[in-house]
């Protein structure tokens, strides 16, 4: 029967680390702890390692196709503004190829995996596969919330794209407003380090390339230096990035929701929104041509040195062509039509002797 040996490496050297052996199913074995010098005598298997998630910079990312070594510096490239250290000092792990979705992608510091690497060796371990606690959580059902749970001193989060390990007394900051769903039960923490140690959604060593120097008086001061490479920005800004990310997520599915209630006819294909923005602009304004054309003649006549050319209403719609002094009072002229509740569209706007002119069509707002 296979079985794999998963260990939690803790924050300092100087604390045990917990231990579980799990068969081929994921069913637990033993459980333990080991500490340096306790004499512990391994037995050969498979060793997963879940490492601190803080000292792990976790994104999602568009990566083009490649070998292995192409993707990994096209993440760190991509990556280049978050990161405080040359890339030949940083690795670069990627997650699966998933059709349809960004790919998962993590950076630690080349030292910090010599270092836990070293932790292990004084245990007389080696580990086949090594991964952040934070990916160990689930995804939440939904966008507004978050999982949490508490590995060593540090609270793990995972949202949608979204997984990093921070202090406590952060998360609501980091949470932003979301829900935090804390699975806190021991049995429920085991059943999701099992699953990730059967199938690990990444192995921070596979991008691991070739090995460096560290300093071997322990483990923790090496992860200190290492871990500061990826702090720029710090965690706050990352998870900030993260929140704008979801927010904007979410501000993009309840447009294409809106859009999908006003025009249920839309193919489940097409961008919802751009087809109903394009129907909108399209459809004749409320009262017709007569009370177009009158809230046309109000809005022009309330920006100065602003006037109306051209008026003409035929089956293509209300169209105008209007001349104003700045491009700044296109804005005015359809902030206007808006409080009439019909939109403005510039269809073309050229230089005129000074002036701006626009041919704009009137539709429904």
């Amino acid at each position: 029967m296979s079985r794999i040996r998963l260990i939690l490496i803790p924050p300092s050297a100087a604390l045990p680390a917990p231990c579980l052996t799990l068969d081929a199913h994921g069913a637990v074995l033993t459980r333990g702890v080991l500490e340096l010098g306790s004499g512990f005598a391994p037995e050969p298997m498979r060793t997963v390692a879940v490492v601190p998630g803080a000292d792990v910079l976790i994104r999602w990312l568009d990566l083009p196709s490649g070998s292995p070594a192409q993707v990994a510096a096209a993440a760190l490239h991509h990556l280049r503004d978050d990161l405080a250290a040359p890339a030949d000092r940083l690795s670069a792990a990627l997650g699966p190829v998933a059709a349809g979705e960004r790919r998962l992608a993590a950076v630690v510091g080349r030292g910090l995996l010599q270092a836990w690497g070293d932790y292990l060796s004084s245990l007389g371990l080696k580990a086949d596969v090594m991964i952040p606690d934070s990916l160990i959580l689930p995804e939440p059902a939904q966008e507004q919330a978050l999982s949490a749970a508490v590995f060593g001193a540090d609270l793990a989060l995972r949202g949608r794209e979204l997984a990093l390990s921070v202090q406590p007394d952060l998360a609501e900051a980091v949470a932003g407003g979301r829900r935090l769903e804390r699975i806190g039960r021991a049995d429920e923490i085991e059943r999701l380090l099992a699953a990730a140690a059967l199938n690990p959604p990444i192995n921070l060593l596979a991008g691991a390339g070739r090995r460096v120097e560290a300093d071997r008086r322990g483990w923790k001061r090496a992860g200190a230096l290492a871990a500061a490479l990826i702090v720029s920005p710090l965690i706050l800004t990352l998870a900030a990035a993260g929140h704008d990310e979801w927010r904007a997520r979410d501000a993009a599915h309840r447009a294409e929701a809106v859009a999908r209630q006003a025009f249920p006819d839309i193919a489940p294909n097409a961008d919802a929104v751009a087809e109903a923005t394009r129907r909108l602009t399209t459809t004749p304004p409320p009262g017709g041509p007569t009370a177009a054309a009158a809230a046309l003649f109000a809005a022009v006549e309330s920006v100065e040195g602003a006037e109306l050319d051209s008026l003409t209403s035929d089956e293509n719609g209300v169209r105008a062509t209007v001349t104003y002094a700045a491009y700044q009072d296109l804005d005015a002229l359809q902030q206007a039509m808006a409080g009439h509740g019909m939109s403005l569209t510039d269809e073309s706007t050229v230089d005129d002797q000074g002036k701006v002119v626009s041919e704009v069509r009137v539709g429904g707002a």
